[in-house]
């Protein structure tokens, strides 16, 4: 076995070869780290399936209305009793994580509320949804006379109490807190931190919803948000929960009268949860479940091989390679849109799927700038696979994730590094 001549019929050379070595020499331990995580949460996820008793006949589909589908009903007690949580809505009627924050919200939202984010602009996507600034698009909170304030980070990315608390007011109904960057270079919130700003706002009022965007963070450590006093939790399915199998759904867990609230929004008031056909979906659903901690585990340890590459060739990268982690997304900034198109013609160059496309920068909906993206997948817009994306705007940074196996993810990231040398960007 010559894995040198392996990776140099996928076109790495040697200098880009010899340098990814020298850095993943050094991550052993990091990456038993991650190793113990992952196996703490795959027994969480088994623990909650023998629980409820998981058997193949809750992969039988499900057509029309979708009545007495006991497979669907099951996934559900599994995703809430994994997320600690009273209830759970997983369905693959919620069409990506923008679409189950918009359910969320809207459910749970009535005229006259406020809506706060005290993590500061939440992801470009929720601009419509809510109604801020120009993106008053027909249909959002805004039009529907929900009003929204919110609350920047500190400069060193911790929480403002200071105005968090003056920003309160009587007509708080829901507090809104974005545990990933989106397109930023600010911290991910770790849940610890995401529970101390729960209890902040609690001690406040205790009847404000607290509600985390959870994407790009399930599975990244042994506790979810929900374990530390979240009364909504809300995810994509073709992120890290779906485990590279889920071909469409999003989940939202938490308190029972929040859930029952986002069913009525989702299908009809009155019908709810009873509603809702899986059409055969469900093994695909429970299997990606089952897959996702040793998934995501594959795809920190990739995160922080890009970390570590990166801020040793004096990029800034958030987070840096030795800090700990808390989603998914690594965060590279490149200081020039060739930069940022280089890497991810790297990324695509590197998939099992269309590594013949070249990306290109364009104006993707839902964006204020060219955005460009580079995702060879398996199943569409899948961010728990191999992918890179970033808008093309200063500082031009790149946020790449994802890698259904860690050997995948590194060769990813190497392959990203050689479009860079190749266009003499960077040198080794």
């Amino acid at each position: 076995m010559n894995m040198e001549s392996m990776y140099q019929q996928l076109h790495i050379c040697k200098p880009v070869l010899q340098f990814c070595e020298s850095i993943e020499k050094d991550l052993k331990e990091r990456f038993t780290d991650i190793d113990q995580v992952a196996e703490y949460n795959q027994l969480k996820v088994l623990l909650a399936m023998q629980k409820n008793k998981v058997s193949d006949v809750h992969f039988s589909a499900t057509t029309g209305y979708g009545y007495n589908d006991l497979g669907r009903d099951t996934l559900e007690q599994v995703y809430a009793d994994t997320f600690h949580a009273e209830a759970a809505l997983v369905r693959p009627q919620l069409t990506c994580g923008t679409h189950a924050l918009t359910v969320a919200l809207a459910a749970n939202l009535r005229p006259g509320d406020e809506l706060l984010s005290p993590v500061g602009k939440p992801y470009d996507t929720l601009e419509g949804v809510i109604g801020i600034g120009e993106n008053d698009t027909p249909g959002s909170l805004k039009e529907y006379g929900v009003t929204y304030r919110q609350v920047d980070l500190l400069p060193n990315g911790t929480f403002d109490y200071e105005n968090i608390r003056k920003a309160m007011n009587e007509h708080t109904k829901m507090v809104t807190i974005q545990r990933s960057k989106g397109y930023q270079t600010r911290p991910t919130l770790s849940v610890s931190k995401i529970g101390e700003l729960i209890h902040f706002v609690k001690e406040i009022n205790p009847n404000v919803i607290c509600m985390v965007d959870n994407c790009y963070g399930e599975f990244v450590e042994t506790i979810e948000p929900t374990d530390v006093g979240a009364d909504l939790c809300v995810g994509s399915l073709i992120k890290n929960p779906g485990g590279g199998l889920a071909p469409i759904g999003g989940y939202i867990v938490g308190k029972e009268e929040y859930i029952n609230q986002c069913a009525y929004r989702l299908t009809a008031p009155g019908l709810g949860k009873e509603v809702g056909a899986t059409l055969g979906l469900n093994q695909q659903l429970f299997q990606g479940f089952f897959m996702a901690p040793q998934v995501v585990s594959g795809a920190l340890k990739g995160a922080i091989f890009a970390a570590n590459i990166y801020e040793k060739l004096g990029f800034a990268v958030v987070p840096n390679g030795k800090e700990s982690r808390h989603d998914i997304i690594q965060a590279v900034t490149l200081g020039t849109p060739e930069g940022v198109i280089a890497f991810c013609e790297g990324i695509q160059a590197a998939a099992p799927v269309d590594s013949y496309v070249t990306p290109e920068p364009w104006a993707m909906p839902g964006y204020h700038s060219d955005v460009i993206m580079a995702a060879g997948a398996f199943v569409q817009g899948s961010s728990i696979e191999l992918s890179a994306d970033g808008p093309i705007e200063p500082p031009y940074a790149v946020y790449f994730q994802g890698g259904l196996t860690w050997y995948h993810a590194k060769y990813g990231i190497m392959m990203s590094l050689e479009k860079l040398y190749e266009k003499q960007l960077i040198n080794l």
